[in-house]
């Protein structure tokens, strides 16, 4: 474990030297293909970075920051686009946070002195956020937009992530939340010691939650890091998943929704342009939808090869496959149908749970277990318990020597 945190060290100080690198170049390598062959080094970089881990939590950290998320922030960068060219002036330190950290800043953030001392926004009107970067697909089309094309099961629920979050951050709930999360992911940890009494079902939906706690609290945690360094005020990773009232609402307003807005410019848009030639613009959405998972679903096969270092089966593929030809057809429905005919949140809402849950358990999960990553991650835990006690004891052993 140890060597694993020296290791983790020397990475990020490499990445932060690759992305001053970037941040150099971007003054004087204009954008476009020329911009994109200085990038290209830096992104296969970031590809193999992840393979010199050999812990299950680092590798895959480090797969979904930089191999996935960085990489598609630095293509957008090399045409000009998405949250590291939205500001011209805009500082090192922020520059290299937003590329490899998962992190959006908010939307209409108000201005403070401590902000403005450091980056000033850019003026082009037609840039549409702070960032840069367009909303997430499935929640965000203008208010102008029929009504049809909105990825909520009922459309009279269009709240956006910000305004839930905000009201929660007032009273200091997201707080109580992540420390709830946390003692149910510890008392998750120790029941697993009983597993074998245990139905496999029930198990495999304790990693269902596991997986969501744990990856709402990195996600957290990073993000609060970020927010006390640069002063910023950044967007929720996640808007109450559990809440959902269909897959367009699970997917575009509540499930990690820095994939979301990240997948939009390089996925969604490019193919909305290109099918609304084919099929129109009013259907250009259906493929654009399908085309953005496939395109997840590699990624997440990427990353569970960084994980497992097995050979792929692509059976995780398929899940996001399964759930972007079901979010067609129901935006298809949606389009077809009035809001009269639409299912009430009481029953949309189980069976959108149900539906993930039984997907997750079928498709996704397995091939966790097929790598052991459920295995190799409950003896990571019993390692870094073992680092922290001998830290606590040598950090005890010095303060009674110097008394």
């Amino acid at each position: 474990m140890e060597g694993e945190v020296i290791n983790l060290i020397k990475v990020y100080l490499s990445v932060v030297i690759s992305l001053c690198y970037c941040y150099w170049i971007r003054k004087f390598v204009p954008a476009g293909t020329t911009r994109l062959v200085f990038v290209l080094p830096i992104i296969c970089f970031y590809i193999f970075i992840p393979l010199s881990f050999s812990s299950v939590h680092l590798s895959g950290t480090t797969g979904f920051f930089l191999a996935w998320l960085a990489n598609f922030k630095l293509l957008l960068f090399a045409f000009d686009k998405g949250p590291l060219s939205s500001d011209p002036l805009i500082s090192l330190a922020r520059f290299v946070a937003v590329a490899c950290l998962p992190i959006k800043i908010q939307q209409n953030q108000p201005h403070t002195p401590q902000i403005e001392s450091r980056t000033l926004h850019s003026s082009n009107p037609n840039q549409p956020h702070q960032n840069g970067e367009s909303p997430p697909p499935e929640p965000a089309d203008p208010p102008q937009a029929s009504k049809s094309s909105r990825f909520d099961t009922d459309p009279s629920s269009s709240i956006t992530p910000n305004s839930s979050f905000q009201s929660k951050g007032a009273t200091g709930a997201p707080l109580l939340r992540y420390a709830i999360q946390g003692i149910i992911l510890g008392v998750l940890v120790k029941m697993y010691d009983y597993s074998d009494r245990i139905h496999p079902i029930v198990i495999m939906c304790m990693y269902c939650f596991h997986i969501y706690f744990l990856l709402e609290i990195i996600l957290a945690m990073v993000a609060a890091a970020a927010r006390s360094t640069l002063g910023l005020e950044l967007e929720p990773q996640f808007n109450d998943p559990l809440r959902s009232t269909s897959l367009q609402d699970f997917w575009g307003r509540r499930w990690n929704l820095m994939v979301t807005s990240i997948l939009r410019p390089t996925v969604y848009e490019p193919t909305l342009r290109a099918a609304g030639n084919v099929v129109g613009p009013k259907w250009a959405p259906l493929p654009a939808v399908l085309g953005t998972f496939v395109v997840s679903g590699l990624m997440h096969e990427l990353i569970l090869f960084y994980i497992g270092r097995l050979e792929p089966t692509f059976r995780m593929t398929w899940f996001f496959v399964l759930h972007g030809v079901c979010l067609t057809v129901e935006i298809a429905l949606k389009k077809a149908l009035t809001a009269r005919c639409r299912l009430p949140r009481f029953v949309s809402g189980p069976l959108t749970a149900g539906f993930v849950l039984a997907t997750c358990i079928c498709l996704f999960l397995p091939e966790f277990i097929r790598c052991h990553i459920d295995v190799r991650a409950f003896e990571e835990y019993a390692a870094l318990g073992q680092l922290l006690q001998n830290l606590a004891s040598a950090f005890s052993g010095f303060f009674h020597r110097n008394i």
